[in-house]
């Protein structure tokens, strides 16, 4: 998604996780920690907005 800055637009994404059989704190636990370690989250970090969305609720 583009998100307005004042000068323009950056780049934002909503990095949505519904992982069945597996509790919401377990998969609020997971989203956090692939996002911490995932090298493309690792590549983009500081230029890109990411919201971790886990069973449809924004974190």
């Amino acid at each position: 998604m583009l998100l307005p800055d004042g000068a323009g637009f950056r780049l934002g994404v909503d990095l949505r996780i519904d992982p069945p059989s597996v509790t919401t704190e377990q998969a609020v636990e997971l989203a956090r920690t692939a996002h911490r370690i995932c090298p493309y989250s690792n590549a983009t970090r500081d230029n890109v907005e990411v919201a971790l969305v886990v069973n449809s609720t924004r974190l």
